[in-house]
């Protein structure tokens, strides 16, 4: 069986395309998407985040909440959206003011995933495992894709820049975002793709561990046999184009102390250095904090641990600062900490601390060669340990189960 397949992409009639495209269904609040999808009937976040269709206050987990997903996709796939006859893969480039990725929508194997070749960096949770196939099993297809990575590879990129030769079938805007898909159509190069995928020992999961993670678990609920359930939503950039932000921390107290005894608690761990502007590390072991109205640059004293995740700046600053100075131990559960996309930028954290009290941290983006080194070992990342921008559109290619 091989890496990645071709499928009939169910998407929209370019004419539509801006007005069906949505961001990511986990970027957006229930409230942030009730004001994103006003004056917007074709947006996807009415399939994504369907509660937006129903009164205010109904639990994005509400069985209701599905059925009306369920029901939105279907008038969506009447009025707007259209399947390809023959299974296509899609070159899809993603431009963010002078940053440009380009990668390829495909579908990838499930077994590669439980086999280990489609490697994880992640955690799951369990809840929100079932959340992804209950949306899956309602729509009876895969509309989030997962965001995978691979080591870069010239040949790759080679077909992907003949693939994207001509006008785009699809070129929207989203956010200040550009979206450009090609449709790959042509056998040869449909097959050459296939090939040079082939050779690539593995590739990563960047974001989207809970849809893979999904599309597992209902590829095991309908059977061992052949056919699109062993297959799941991906799209594929090449790590030298991939941008990743760093992801910051808010905690809403200061768990008893003074900030004089925070800054001494830390003295021993960190040069505590003043700064009169926000603070962006310039590297890694440095870290930005704010608190009670001043930024302060704290550089870890000492070596870094060798291993690959012990040694990364979200660790670092677990293990030796939110565990034992504010007694956070489970990140994952503990409703103190926030975690803080860095595309919100510095202000945006100070204007928390400021208004809530508590205290904010900077860190400096992990690099994918971390993220791989990591799941080479068969090792988890910290939660929250990396933001991706551009994030992909929902919406822009789904992939119907009952197909493929």
């Amino acid at each position: 069986m091989s890496l990645i397949r071709p499928f009939r992409g169910l998407r929209p009639a370019a004419a539509h395309a801006a007005a069906v495209i949505a961001p990511p269904y986990d970027v957006l609040s229930s409230a942030e998407a009730r004001e994103a999808v006003i004056g917007r009937p074709l947006s996807f976040l009415r399939v994504s985040k369907a509660e937006v269709d129903l009164p205010e206050g109904t639990a994005p987990t509400d069985e209701a909440v599905f059925r009306q997903a369920a029901e939105n996709f279907a008038r969506l796939r009447r009025e707007v959206l259209t399947e390809d006859p023959t299974p296509c893969y899609y070159c899809y480039e993603l431009t963010m003011g002078d940053h440009v990725q380009k990668g390829l929508v495909a579908t990838a194997s499930v077994d590669a995933y439980a086999q280990g070749r489609i490697r994880r960096h992640e955690l799951t949770r369990p809840d929100k495992e079932r959340d992804r196939v209950r949306h899956i099993e309602a729509l009876n297809a895969q509309t989030g894709p997962a965001f995978l990575t691979f080591r870069a590879d010239p040949g790759i990129a080679a077909l992907l820049a003949r693939a994207s030769e001509g006008p785009a079938a699809i070129d929207a805007v989203l956010q200040g975002v550009r979206h450009r898909l090609w449709v790959i159509a042509d056998k040869g190069l449909v097959d050459a793709l296939t090939v040079a995928f082939e050779r690539l020992p593995r590739i990563y999961i960047a974001d989207g561990h809970h849809r893979t993670a999904a599309a597992r678990i209902v590829a095991g609920s309908r059977g061992a046999g052949e056919g699109p359930h062993q297959w799941f939503l991906s799209v594929l950039f090449p790590d030298n184009e991939m941008q990743i932000l760093n992801y910051d921390r808010v905690v809403t107290d200061l768990n008893g102390q003074t900030v004089e005894r925070l800054k001494e608690v830390l003295t021993p761990i960190f040069e505590v250095i003043p700064e009169h502007a926000p603070v962006r590390p310039a590297a890694n072991a440095e870290f930005g904090m704010y608190v009670d109205g001043r930024w302060y640059r704290l550089r870890l004293r000492g070596v870094l641990p060798k291993d690959p995740v012990a040694r990364l700046d979200v660790s670092l600053l677990q293990e030796r600062v939110l565990a034992p100075l504010f007694g956070i131990t489970d990140p994952r559960r503990d409703q103190r900490i926030d975690f803080v996309g860095g595309i919100r930028g510095p202000a945006a954290l100070a204007e928390r601390v400021d208004r809530g009290g508590g205290v904010a941290f900077t860190l400096h983006p992990t690099s994918l060669a971390d993220l791989m080194a990591v799941a080479d070992q068969g090792e988890v990342m910290p939660p929250k340990s990396t933001w991706f921008e551009p994030k992909l559109a929902d919406g822009l290619v789904s992939y119907g189960l009952d197909a493929g």
